[in-house]
């Protein structure tokens, strides 16, 4: 099956802002809004985390069709093994993030694979189905976050395990819009719609916030996504057939973000304030560019030895 080269540049567009954005987070001339907000409110750098789900969405329920002639079970257990294997590896890096001094006691990598395995109890059902699942998720989570659990999440990253049922409601969304992205830009035009009117409504009843994973931020995150991905597929329609350096980010997605951790420690480790933390601007951009520099090359080097494996 070719690839679509619109989710590739979209997800390598993803992974580059979730580098920039991790590098830029601890330096100090860096405004605010570049950065994540503590609790309350919706920075640029709040929509990244809840794009890349919705791009993983998109290819959620293909990618399992396809298995399913190898037999249901196989795709079950294929799907259930790469997302546990997110849960395993978010918690290796959690774990060498407070050896190294950095606390944290939930990942990212986490929140995908308990989301992951979450959609994948929905994925053979109607598109409405999952509509109506992802509102109902998102809703219940919402709830036991107001009545109990608000504490608990607050003191967690990503709003913890119990934040990822949030993230798996915004899955399921995904895949659904993703069914219908795939009938149609007249169909696609008014979901983009009927999401924008979800999020307005959403703002008005509850606080937008990514770190307690609230329903308005996922409905929010979501319409942005959606807009940003219509945008994105209208552009490339004439480009489907060339792939750049964006789609050599986005084929290699996991590996880069993996490699991105260690490229990091090598900036931010060092205890040198005018290193990292007061570094200037042109120091930070120097660095940054280094980088994105390097990590280019590897992805072009990955992208490189696999073409020369399928010829």
């Amino acid at each position: 099956m070719n690839r679509n080269l619109t989710i590739d540049r979209l997800r390598g567009a993803l992974v580059i802002f979730m580098v920039v954005g991790d590098y830029i987070a601890g330096i100090q001339f860096v405004p605010s809004f570049l950065k994540h907000a503590p609790d309350l409110g919706l920075t640029i750098a709040d929509t990244v985390a809840s794009a890349f789900v919705f791009v993983i969405g998109l290819n959620y329920a293909p990618s399992f069709r396809r298995r399913m002639p190898d037999g249901t079970m196989v795709a079950y257990r294929h799907f259930v093994l790469r997302y546990l294997a997110f849960i395993g590896i978010g918690a290796v890096i959690a774990g060498a993030a407070n050896m190294v001094g950095q606390p944290t006691d939930w990942g990212v990598l986490q929140s995908i694979g308990v989301a992951g395995l979450i959609c994948l109890l929905f994925i053979r059902t109607p598109t409405w189905v999952r509509f109506a699942s992802g509102v109902l998720i998102l809703s219940g989570y919402q709830f036991v976050l107001d009545t109990s659990l608000l504490s608990t999440v607050l003191q967690s990253v990503h709003g913890g395990f119990f934040g990822a049922i949030s993230w798996g409601g915004l899955l399921v969304l995904s895949t659904a819009v993703g069914d219908i992205w795939r009938k149609g830009l007249i169909p696609y035009l008014i979901c983009c719609a009927s999401l924008i009117v979800a999020a307005g409504i959403s703002l008005v009843l509850i606080p937008v916030s990514k770190h307690r994973v609230s329903l308005s931020f996922i409905l929010i995150t979501l319409a942005i996504s959606a807009v940003a991905f219509l945008i994105a597929d209208l552009l490339s329609r004439n480009s489907q057939k060339h792939a750049g350096l964006l789609s050599w980010w986005g084929q290699n997605a996991l590996a880069l973000y993996l490699v991105h951790l260690v490229v990091l420690g090598i900036f931010v480790m060092p205890p040198i304030t005018w290193w990292y933390a007061e570094a200037s601007s042109w120091l930070a951009v120097f660095q940054l560019v280094v980088i994105l520099s390097f990590m280019s090359l590897v992805a072009w080097r990955i992208n490189k030895r696999r073409q020369s494996k399928t010829r």
